[in-house]
């Protein structure tokens, strides 16, 4: 299926969910719990949906890199090599999509999302202090290239859950700070978008009247997420997603079944 279109209500429902996806990542993580399954749910093609989910989650994703980069909250050296690695992986596993059948990468949403929610509702933080400097520069540079790697080809192939992944691999890994860890994985996860989302639109998997709009309103949801993540807590917010992910996973679940 080459084409797709949404009715002017639907596309506003998108763009609701893709907001909230917005203002959840900002404020607690695992935005992509909802805005990929937010897609897929409205009957839009598998492919299509990773394109325009990729689009939404890079502009807003960019916005938070800005901000880690200004305050000086990650390691440029480490998250650069990182990026390089994930720029790669998720540019490979993209390609790889674009070879599986629209059922099957929908099976491998309900598959994956799940274990994802799980990773991200037991994590309570890791790295309480940066303990980077314990490591050799060899390899700190051979983690930081396989984290971006391994990390990358996970953002390209499914997606949600990238950046709490990121965060434990620097973290546990690399010995790193929650901040600087969290730096870190943004500027990871912001190359492995930006690889997924170039080799969608160079195959017309990125349906623009969709998905900037759509963009646009994650970007406005990551804004006020950040601030409600200052008053509120993330704690505010988890419970959010968990019930906003089920009711869109039993959606995509019938669609498949049925």
């Amino acid at each position: 299926m080459d084409t797709f279109s949404l009715s002017i209500p639907i596309l506003c429902v998108i763009c609701f969910f893709v907001f909230l996806a917005g203002f959840v990542d900002a404020a607690a993580g695992g935005g992509g719990l909802i805005s990929l399954p937010a897609y897929i749910a409205t009957g839009m093609p598998a492919h299509f949906a990773y394109g325009c989910n990729k689009l939404s989650s890079a502009c807003g994703t960019t916005l938070a890199s800005a901000r880690f980069f200004k305050n000086k909250a990650m390691d440029v050296q480490t998250a650069l090599l990182a990026a390089a690695g994930s720029f790669l992986g998720s540019g490979v596993a993209a390609r790889i999509v674009l070879l599986l059948d629209d059922q099957i990468l929908k099976r491998i949403v309900i598959i994956f999302l799940p274990i994802a929610a799980i990773v991200i509702f037991l994590n309570r933080g890791y790295g309480a202090e940066n303990l980077s400097h314990q490591l050799s520069k060899q390899r700190k540079i051979l983690f930081a290239l396989l984290i971006g790697l391994l990390i990358g080809f996970y953002d390209g192939m499914v997606g949600p859950g990238t950046g709490t992944f990121a965060i434990i691999a620097f973290s546990i890994l690399m010995k790193y700070d929650l901040k600087t860890s969290s730096g870190n994985a943004k500027i990871l996860n912001l190359a492995s978008n930006y690889a997924s989302l170039i080799t969608y639109a160079l195959n017309g998997k990125v349906l623009w009247m969709i998905a900037i709009p759509a963009a646009a309103c994650n970007v406005l949801g990551s804004y006020f997420g950040s601030g409600m993540a200052l008053k509120k807590g993330a704690s505010f917010i988890r419970p959010m997603i968990l019930v906003v992910m089920i009711l869109l996973l039993i959606k995509i679940v019938s669609d498949v079944v049925l």
